[in-house]
């Protein structure tokens, strides 16, 4: 009974119903599970995301765009938070991006976030220019998980991003780049996805993102410019997970004059890693606070397993 009281209180704070009355889209908690079941769709898009015809609502007036993580493409990184933000009443869009001419077929298509950030910005500043002229908005709002929390902001500081972007959330960020130890924690993601050599594949020529996001590269330097990441007039919201395995420390997702969050202050018994934090309820509940800060809600809590999520 406390299981099923559990899961109701998550569904009734995280999945109300939809603002047009239409049946809500399901949400999912467990990020490997929903990734793996919807990686033979990598082409496509996850559910809610993506629909040009959407003009965003005097209450939400600036549309979402999602940025995925290494090795990541816009549905399998998306399946909680694209139908989620949709539930919630936003325009929702997300692109994948940095894909390796250099993969064999099917890994070209279906991993991203590989090639030079510096060149994934390029990608995002055409994207955020269709989303901007086919809604009317005058900015958006960005959500990034892992690199895609660092390659929008060097949209922002270098390719004049800045004025088009409002709120800024990052999850498992990196802001002050990583030990570069987590190629380990790819091999395994790479194993159960079907590829179990895909380390080995992400030689620099293949993956320069890597070691651009390792401490002291050209990238996080330049970064970094000025004393700091943050770019004036953007609200940054940073979620961050005691047990990342990926952005070592995870404190390097702080960043001062931010709101910098931990998942475990709010939930100590989620155990939510650098993956499943894209699809945590703790981590949820805290984005969709910091999109609509005027109308908070409160934060779930309950078991969370790493890569598992909460199965629902």
């Amino acid at each position: 009974m406390k299981l099923v009281l559990a899961l109701a209180v998550v569904v009734a704070v995280l999945v109300p119903a939809s603002p047009s009355g239409a049946a809500p889209l399901p949400v999912p908690y467990d990020f490997l599970l929903s990734a793996i079941e919807s990686g033979p769709n990598f082409a496509g898009n996850p559910p809610g995301a993506n629909d040009f015809s959407c003009k965003p609502s005097a209450a939400h007036p600036e549309p979402v765009v999602l940025t995925h993580g290494i090795l990541g493409d816009r549905v399998t990184n998306w399946q909680t938070y694209a139908p989620l933000l949709k539930n919630n009443g936003y325009c929702v869009f997300t692109l994948t991006y940095g894909q390796s001419p250099l993969l064999p077929a099917p890994l070209n298509q279906a991993f991203g976030g590989l090639t030079k950030i510096e060149d994934s910005a390029v990608q995002l500043k055409t994207f955020v220019a269709q989303v901007l002229a086919a809604t009317g908005a005058h900015k958006v709002d960005i959500l990034g998980h892992s690199e895609g929390t660092v390659m929008p902001d060097y949209y922002a500081k270098y390719l004049g991003g800045a004025q088009y972007i409002d709120k800024y959330v990052s999850l498992a960020p990196l802001w002050h780049a990583t030990s570069g130890g987590g190629l380990a924690s790819l091999e395994k993601l790479g194993a159960l996805e079907g590829f179990p050599n895909l380390a080995v594949l992400l030689t620099d020529a293949v993956a320069p993102a890597l070691n651009e996001m390792t401490g002291g590269s050209a990238f996080m330097t330049k970064l970094q410019a000025g004393g700091t990441t943050r770019v004036a007039g953007i609200t940054y919201t940073n979620i961050t997970t005691k047990y990342d395995e990926l952005v070592t420390p995870y404190t390097s997702g702080f960043e001062s004059g931010e709101t910098n969050l931990v998942v475990q202050d709010y939930c100590k018994t989620d155990f939510t890693e650098h993956f499943e934090i894209a699809a945590d309820p703790v981590g949820a509940a805290l984005v969709l606070n910091a999109l609509d800060p005027a109308h908070p809600r409160p934060v779930p809590c309950r078991v969370v397993l790493p890569f598992i999520g909460t199965g629902v």
